[in-house]
Formats: structure tokens, C-alpha cells, sequence
């Protein structure tokens, strides 16, 4: 049972990460669970960890569903002792019950006889947050429930995210569900002569009152539902409103979802540049603070097979220029003429002769061939890039190649899903947001 002065940690781990494939495959029939997701240089779980435990959270409780999710994050975390944290798991057998990360949360407060408050957070996202200012925000309201919320601008919410409507002192008393500008207009009148006014959009994280929400757990509707299906956002915040219980929202700083390549991407980037003040303080310096670049020494004194020269050489003579907002791993191997910018290289990885990586992320041992041009797109963990001098491999806006597949020299894709260990030919023209699941896919485009 946790104490009342103590915030606990409650992770839901439950979802397949349908949207972030194949960001979350290992293999096309595989599911990497999207805690493992792989984020500027750790596990995004890990990130998640440290930036609670840094504000004081010492235990957290996994609420996890299927095999791939229990097995893959308790074999990376185990109990939390590398982390200088305790971590317990949701049994297997309650699986069934849960449906729904509202019903996750309800059903394992209860299997877990939690008290005082908790932090209910997802693995998809990453959160800019201050604890501290979380908990002022729910003892001011004495909130059952506080939402930690993002400022969104009309434009930015219409038909694509949900938006709260509070009262003065910033309780909820609705919800209106991925309106467009003339409902959004209509609703919040303000918006019409100040368009970059920012309205509260829910963030997907939540400080609860855990024995206060057990005992609402037990009214038969609600009981009713959570054996069911019961969302967060869909589910029980309406309820709660409905019936009068007190849900505040608090802005945030920022959140980074990681639950489809773009958005991913997106978050690389800003992190890399300096966005997040969490991860500033929780990644390592940079190596060259103005221009936010971090560069492993064994990276630097690696040479290439081109010139035989170190990374370190051939930045000192411009033969390789590493622009703003780059990360590059251990033992990275970098050819001569390559340009970098706003790029995350994993550990082991190589980048060939003439090659421009820009707005992009390769993980760990996968190559980049000879003067490919990358933008905005993803490169998984021991993918190959065989572009060569005289067919060159062009990948662009938000392409994603996943764990261990090969494209042959003279590809260009553009917004292209390859998933995992496919071996493709030279493509060209193949629509974008097109998924190459299997080889017969494949074969549909030679």
C-alpha cells in the first residue's frame, strides 16, 4: 500500500502501437512493445523513468497486457534497481480486464490496494512537466482528477484533437471532441480576434486521488463499464464531469507523441534542439553547447575505409560537416564528405561517403550507403541503405524503413512504410503512405 506523502508511478503499457509501425516491429508478425520504442540513444521507458524519478517518484506499477509488452519491458527494466527505482508488474491473469486505460488504471488500483496519489502516464509520449506544479494545481481545486494539458492553438486543434472546456478556475466542465474552426469559434468566442490563443488540449496524463477514484469505482455504472471498455479521455473524464467530481487541468510544458513517424520524428528533433528543459537536464551536455551536438569520442577517433581519417579529422578539415541539433553514437563510423543535421545516429551505425541526413534518425548498426540523400524519415536498427555513387537512394518525408530491411542502390520513396527484413529493389513512384508489408507487396511495384 503506498503512503499518502508518496506520488507513485502507474505506467500503461497496454497498446499494440498500430500507429507507430514500423517504429514498433521487430519483425512484420513481431510487436516491440512501444516502451522499447528506441528514442536518442535509450529506450523511451527509461526516459519516462528518469524524468519522474528525478521529481521524486520512487515506485511505479506497470500495467501491462500480452506477452510482448510483460516480457520485453520487464527483461529491459527488471525491478527498477538499475534505475535506483521499484517496479512491480500487473499479473497476467487480470489481462482480460484490461480494456481500456481507464479500466486498466480503476482495476489494478484495486488489485494493488494503492492510496494517496498516483501519476498515471502512457509509454507513447514524452512529457515536459514540473510535479511540483502538478500537485499545486490539484490541491487548489482538491481535484479528484488533474489533467495535465497542452495550450493549442484553433488551427492546430481543428479535426484533430479534442479540447476541454474549463471554467475560471480552470475546472473542466466538457469536453467537445476534434471540432473544427467555426465550432472552436463558436465555443470559445476569444479565438475569432486572437487566432493564437491556446486552448486546452488533453495531454494524456493524469494525477489521481487513488482512493477517492476506488470508491467511485464501485458505483454499478461505472463498475458496469469498466468491464467493459473504459478509456481516459472518451470515458471516464466525461463521467466524472457529469457527476459533478472536481477535474482540473494543468498546462505543461510539452508533449512529444511518439505514436506515428511524423510525430516521432518531430519529437527528435525538438528535443535534439533543446525544446524539452526535462531532457535538457536529463541527457548528457553537448559536446559544442551553441550548436547542440553530441558526438561519442570513440565516434570521433573512428576511421573511415574511404580515407582512412577520424571523424575528428575530417571535421577539423570541413570534409564533413555536422550541422545544429546532432547526436551521434558510440562507434559510428562517418565517410568523408557526409552533412548532418538535425539527425540522430545510433550506436555502431555507418554513414558512407557523399551521404546528407537531414530531419532524420538511424539506429543502431544500420548503413547508410554511398551518397544517399534522407530527409525527414526513418531508418531502423540494422536496416541497409545501399545507395551507391551512380544509383542513389533518396528517402523522403516520412519514409520509414524498419528493423533489418534492405533497399538496393536507385530507390526513391517518399512517405513509404518498408517493414522489417524486406528486401526491396529499386522503386520508384510508389504512392505515398503505402506500406510494404510482405513481398508480394513488393513485387506489385517492380
Amino acid at each position: 500500500m503506498s503512503t499518502k506523502a508518496e506520488t507513485i508511478g502507474i505506467i500503461l503499457a497496454g497498446g499494440r502501437g498500430e500507429r507507430a509501425k514500423p517504429i514498433t516491429l521487430e519483425s512484420a508478425d513481431y510487436i516491440r512493445s512501444k516502451a522499447l520504442i528506441p528514442f536518442v540513444g535509450r529506450r523511451l521507458i527509461e526516459w519516462v523513468l528518469e524524468s519522474c524519478r528525478v521529481q521524486g517518484i520512487r515506485r511505479f506499477y506497470v500495467v501491462t497486457h500480452g506477452l510482448e509488452n510483460r516480457n520485453q519491458i520487464k527483461l529491459l527494466l527488471g525491478h527498477g534497481e538499475r534505475h535506483g527505482v521499484r517496479i512491480t508488474y500487473s499479473r497476467s491473469r487480470f489481462d482480460r480486464y484490461n480494456v481500456g486505460s481507464a479500466g486498466a488504471t480503476l482495476h489494478n488500483l484495486e488489485q494493488w490496494d494503492l492510496q494517496g496519489r498516483a501519476l498515471v502516464l502512457p509509454v507513447d509520449s514524452l512529457f515536459d512537466f514540473d510535479l511540483g506544479a502538478l500537485h499545486a494545481t490539484h490541491d487548489a481545486q482538491d481535484a479528484l482528477v488533474t489533467v495535465a494539458a497542452v495550450a493549442r492553438t484553433p488551427a492546430e486543434i481543428a479535426h484533430k484533437y479534442g479540447v476541454m472546456r474549463t471554467d475560471e478556475r480552470g475546472l473542466v466542465q466538457g469536453f467537445v471532441e476534434k471540432p473544427g474552426l467555426t465550432e472552436l469559434g463558436e465555443l470559445f468566442p476569444r479565438t475569432l480576434a486572437e487566432p493564437d490563443t491556446g486552448l486546452p488540449t488533453n495531454a494524456g496524463m493524469y494525477l489521481v486521488d487513488c482512493g477517492r477514484l476506488r470508491l467511485l469505482a464501485r458505483e454499478p455504472e461505472l463498475f458496469r463499464q469498466s468491464h467493459q471498455r473504459l478509456d481516459w479521455g472518451g470515458d471516464l473524464l466525461p463521467w466524472l464531469v457529469r457527476h459533478g467530481h472536481p477535474v482540473a487541468t494543468h498546462t505543461i510544458g510539452r508533449l512529444g507523441d511518439l505514436g506515428n513517424v511524423p510525430d516521432y520524428l518531430d519529437t527528435v528533433r525538438l528535443v535534439l534542439n533543446g525544446a524539452y528543459e526535462q531532457m535538457n537536464r536529463l541527457m548528457d551536455q553537448p559536446d559544442d553547447t551553441a550548436r547542440r551536438r553530441w558526438i561519442h569520442e570513440s565516434s570521433l577517433q573512428t576511421k573511415d575505409d574511404v580515407t582512412g581519417t577520424t571523424l575528428a579529422q575530417k571535421i577539423d578539415e570541413g570534409s564533413v560537416v555536422i550541422g545544429a541539433g546532432v547526436r551521434i553514437g558510440r562507434d559510428v563510423e562517418i565517410g568523408p564528405g557526409v552533412r548532418l543535421e538535425n539527425a540522430d545516429v545510433g550506436d555502431g551505425a555507418e554513414v558512407r561517403e557523399g551521404s546528407t541526413l537531414v530531419r532524420s534518425t538511424v539506429g543502431e548498426s544500420a548503413v547508410i550507403g554511398s551518397y544517399a540523400d534522407i530527409a525527414d524519415s526513418y531508418i531502423g536498427p540494422m536496416a541497409e541503405v545501399r545507395s551507391e555513387r551512380i544509383r542513389p537512394i533518396r528517402l523522403e518525408r516520412h519514409t520509414a524503413v524498419g528493423d533489418g530491411a534492405v533497399l538496393w542502390p536507385g530507390s526513391r520513396l517518399c512517405g513509404v512504410t518498408v517493414y522489417p527484413r524486406l528486401r526491396v529493389p529499386a522503386l520508384a513512384g510508389v504512392p505515398a503512405r503505402t506500406e510494404l508489408r510482405s513481398a508480394e507487396d513488393v513485387l506489385r511495384w517492380v
